[in-house]
């Protein structure tokens, strides 16, 4: 592990932002009372990279809470650096794998999940992996509250043809879909938003997928 990496590592142990909560789950049912210290909404941002949604959001919307999830800390470490800087108070981090998302919050507790540029994984034998397989959305529609939100952005062709797929199959309601959102009716100031690794597809000029979906 290169040296930046690993005092990366060491900064986020201090950020009180960024929580590592390998044993315990002392915020389950509680992230927005006891973490945030403020009874709003609860968002989150899956994958979440270095953050640059988790953040943006958090800078829209101030009156909500925001969670970015992602288990690389090194990526985690950027995000969470610029709230602690630019005093986005309403933004946190969580180093956890996201399998695990049900020992973290309880049902209910979550008003809306962003996926931001998920790895597509398209590989057959890989389709439990992808963030919109059938057992990430039944961890998703435990914790979302009703009517609650899964928003998806990829540039992968094939991931939003297999979502949209899932959507069908298990009867889920489709709010908005297309294949190209920066020519579409869709691409408000929150969509705009755009993360390090958007910014180099669209050099490559690929079209940007997105779905807004719910239970």
């Amino acid at each position: 592990m290169g040296k930046d990496k690993l005092k990366r590592f060491a900064e986020i142990d201090t950020f009180s932002n960024v929580l590592q909560l390998e044993a315990g789950q002392p915020y389950k049912g509680k992230w927005g009372s006891d973490f945030f210290k403020k009874d709003s909404a609860v968002v989150l941002e899956l994958a979440c990279g270095k953050g640059e949604y988790t953040v943006n959001l958090g800078r829209l919307f101030p009156q909500k809470n925001f969670i970015g999830i992602d288990y690389k800390g090194n990526r985690i470490w950027r995000g969470a650096k610029t709230a602690l800087e630019d005093g986005v108070s309403n933004v946190g981090f969580l180093r956890i794998q996201i399998e695990s998302l049900l020992d973290y919050f309880a049902p209910g507790e979550v008003d809306e999940i962003w996926i931001t540029f998920p790895d597509p994984q398209p590989q057959l034998s890989r389709e439990k992996k992808r963030l919109t397989s059938p057992r990430f959305l039944e961890k998703y529609r435990q914790i979302l509250k009703p009517g609650g939100f899964i928003n998806l952005k990829t540039d992968n062709d094939g991931l939003h043809a297999y979502t949209v797929e899932k959507i069908g199959e298990f009867g889920l309601q489709l709010h908005a879909k297309t294949e190209d959102l920066y020519h579409s009716e869709h691409a408000d100031d929150v969509l705009s938003i755009k993360t390090y690794y958007e910014k180099k597809y669209l050099k490559d000029n690929k079209n940007i997928n997105y779905l807004k979906f719910s239970f």
